[in-house]
C-alpha cells in the first residue's frame, strides 16, 4: 500500500484535531485501552462519550486550553492506504508550524467553520498551499449541524473559496460539508445532507491519486556521508551515501559532480547492503564512481544530461518565522538538506498581504509569519531546481547565525 501524508488546516475552533479524532475513530484506528482513557479525560463529550479532539491534542497546555498549539502527526490505515496526517494549530503565531507540516504534505485540508466563512486565516494557509505547490486541495466546510445542514451556507461558502482558489491558481480543489463532531460525510455518507452528491471525505482520500512517475523526474542525488572504512579488507573502498531524492540512477550512467562541474561513471550500486543494478526515488543509497574525485557532503550527483542549476545569487518566496525582523542586508546560513552556506539578502522585493493577496511594496521591516519575495546571494554556489520544478530540490531553511534559530522558510524560484 502507498501512503497518503496530508496536513489539516484552519483557524482557531474550526475542528481540526476532532476532524482527525474522528477519523481515528471511525476508521476502528483506537485500541480499546486508549478510548478507557479517553473517556476519563474528555470534557467536551460527543454521543459516544468522548472528546475526539485530545487524539491528537497531547500537551498538557493543549488538553486544558482546548487549543492546538504544536504539529501532532498521527497515523493510521485502511484496507487500501496508510496515511499520515499533520494536525497543525490555528493561531496566527503558530503559522510557523503549520509550514513545517505542510511541507512534507501531499495533500491539506483546510477547514472552514459554516458560520464563519472564509476569513483570514484561511486565506494565509491557502497562500501556503499555493507556495507550497499543494497538488491536491480539499476545503472542508465543518460545523454544518450547527447551521442545519443548509445547502445555500455550503454553497455561499464554496463560491467564496473559488475566488480565492482562482487567485492563487489552486488546481483539484475538493468540497465537503462535514460535522465532525457528529461524523457526518467524514468516513460515511451523511442522510442529514441528501442535497450534496459527493463522495464521503475519507473515500476521497483513500483514492486520491499521490503516485509520480519517477521515469519523468530530473535525477537528483546528494552526499549526506563518504564511506572510507580504509581498513585490510576494504583497502580501496570509497562509496557516496544518500538518499535518492527524485528519479532512477543506474549503473554506468554518466553523471556530473556538483557544483565542480566535473563528469564521471557511476561503476556501482549498493542499497540495504547489497548491490543493485538501479536504484529510485526514496531508497537509500551508496553510488560508487570510476574516478577519484573531491567529493564532500553536500555535493550532488546528477545525470549530465538532466542538470540542475548552479547559482549563488538567486530569487525565492520567504514565509518569515522569526521574531526578529527581517531586513535587506542581514546575514543567514541558508539549509539545503544537507548543505550549508553562508548567505546575505540581497533585496527584498515585495510582501503579500493575506487579506487581498496583493503584492505590497517594502515600507518597513518583514515581521513574523509575513510572506516575502527576495533576493539571496549565498558564499558559494548552490545547487538546485526552482521549487516549481522540484519541491524536495526547490526547498531551503534560512538560519539565524547567533541562535542557530531557524527563522525562514525558502521555495526558491
Amino acid at each position: 500500500m502507498d501512503i497518503l501524508r496530508f496536513i489539516t488546516a484552519g483557524s482557531v475552533d474550526d475542528g481540526k484535531s476532532t476532524l482527525i479524532g474522528r477519523l481515528l475513530y471511525d476508521s476502528k484506528n483506537i485500541l480499546i485501552d486508549q478510548l478507557e482513557t479517553l473517556e476519563k479525560q474528555s470534557k467536551n463529550k460527543n454521543e459516544n462519550g468522548i472528546d475526539l479532539a485530545i487524539l491528537t491534542d497531547g500537551l498538557r497546555a493543549e488538553r486544558e486550553q482546548g487549543i492546538t498549539i504544536d504539529v501532532a502527526y498521527r497515523y493510521f490505515s485502511t484496507p487500501k492506504r496508510k496515511f499520515i496526517i499533520a494536525d497543525a494549530p490555528g493561531h496566527i503565531q503558530y503559522t510557523r508550524n503549520m509550514i513545517t507540516g505542510a511541507s512534507n504534505s501531499q495533500l491539506i485540508v483546510i477547514l472552514i467553520d459554516a458560520r464563519q466563512g472564509v476569513i483570514e486565516q484561511t486565506r494565509r494557509h491557502s497562500i501556503i498551499a499555493s507556495l507550497l505547490k499543494m497538488k491536491n486541495v480539499v476545503v472542508a466546510i465543518n460545523k454544518m449541524d450547527l447551521v442545519d445542514y443548509s445547502e445555500e451556507v455550503f454553497n455561499d461558502i464554496k463560491a467564496q473559496y473559488e475566488l480565492v482558489a482562482q487567485k492563487l491558481k489552486l488546481e483539484n480543489v475538493n468540497y465537503f460539508p462535514i460535522s465532525a463532531f457528529h461524523g457526518d460525510n467524514v468516513v460515511s455518507k451523511s442522510k442529514k445532507t441528501d442535497w450534496y452528491d459527493g463522495e464521503a471525505l475519507l473515500d476521497f482520500l483513500e483514492n486520491v491519486e499521490i503516485n509520480r512517475n519517477q521515469e519523468n523526474e530530473n535525477p537528483r542525488f546528494q552526499v549526506q556521508y563518504v564511506i572510507r572504512p580504509q581498513t585490510d579488507e576494504l583497502h580501496d573502498y570509497r562509496g557516496y551515501a544518500g538518499e535518492v531524492i527524485s528519479g532512477i540512477y543506474k549503473k554506468g550512467d554518466d553523471i556530473t559532480v556538483l557544483p565542480q562541474n566535473i563528469q564521471t561513471k557511476i561503476s556501482k550500486i549498493e542499497t540495504g547492503g547489497r548491490e543493485a543494478d538501479f536504484v529510485f526515488t526514496n531508497q537509500p543509497a551508496v553510488i560508487h564512481i570510476e574516478d577519484d574525485i573531491d567529493i564532500s557532503r553536500g555535493d550532488f550527483l546528477v545525470k549530465t544530461s538532466q542538470q540542475p542549476k548552479v547559482k549563488n545569487e538567486f530569487e525565492a518566496v520567504v514565509c518569515w518565522l522569526d521574531k526578529k525582523e527581517l531586513n535587506e542586508g542581514n546575514k543567514y546560513f541558508i539549509q539545503h538538506k544537507s548543505k550549508t552556506l553562508k548567505a546575505i539578502v540581497k533585496e527584498i522585493e515585495y510582501k503579500i498581504d493575506v487579506n487581498t493577496l496583493e503584492q505590497i511594496p517594502i515600507t518597513e521591516s518583514i515581521k513574523l509569519n509575513e510572506v516575502v519575495k527576495l533576493r539571496l546571494k549565498t558564499a558559494s554556489p548552490l545547487v538546485f531546481d526552482s521549487f516549481e520544478e522540484s519541491k524536495s530540490t526547490g526547498n531551503a531553511i534560512l538560519i539565524d547565525e547567533t541562535s542557530n534559530s531557524t527563522v525562514g522558510a525558502v521555495m526558491i524560484l
